[in-house]
């Protein structure tokens, strides 16, 4: 696994796309029409946990799917934007709101639509199979997949790195 090559202690935020990202990139099709999507519960976890430590959590996607909003609701996120066709504009909605600064970022994403949010934040991430676009402009890539526990992998080694991975307030205690 590569070190990400920034400094960790800055992160105060973590923004993230979902398909591709915290979803897979193979969207099975309800019968009515609806994408229904896989998460892994690992990276469920790792948000959960980052928001109980006080991060501020965005999801920036431009699907549209209830049970997408309702996921990461019920794990806490407060700042979720669906349908978001330029991410960017979502994307100052959510630092204004919010009162961060673009360095305290870390925003993961895995294809063209992310490309300009990612040129924004202080550390572009992203998983191993986002498109090559995207891993050029990446300061680190996850030796993870979509959908198979970057999330986690990310948030983790931003936990680790500030002394909050394991640590007591991790178990609520």
């Amino acid at each position: 696994m590569s070190k990400i090559n920034y400094d960790l202690s800055r992160i105060k935020a973590f923004a993230f796309d979902v398909d591709g990202v915290l979803s897979s990139d193979m969207v099975p099709l309800h019968p009515n029409g609806e994408p229904m999507r896989m998460v892994n519960i690992k990276d469920g976890y790792a948000i959960q946990l980052a928001v109980r430590l006080g991060y501020n959590i965005a999801i920036i996607t431009g699907g549209r799917t209830q049970a997408v909003h309702e996921r990461f609701s019920a794990l806490g996120v407060k700042h979720i934007f669906m349908g978001a066709k330029i991410k960017t504009e979502a994307y100052y909605q959510w630092i204004e709101s919010s009162n961060l600064k673009p360095e305290e970022i870390l925003y993961m994403g895995d294809d063209i639509p992310d490309y300009e949010v990612m040129q924004l934040v202080g550390l572009p991430t992203c998983p191993a199979d986002a498109a090559p676009e995207i891993k050029a402009i990446s300061t680190y890539i996850s030796p993870k997949k979509g959908g198979c526990g970057c999330g986690r992998d990310v948030i983790e080694e931003v936990l680790k790195a500030q002394g909050k991975w394991m640590a007591d307030e991790a178990f609520g205690w």
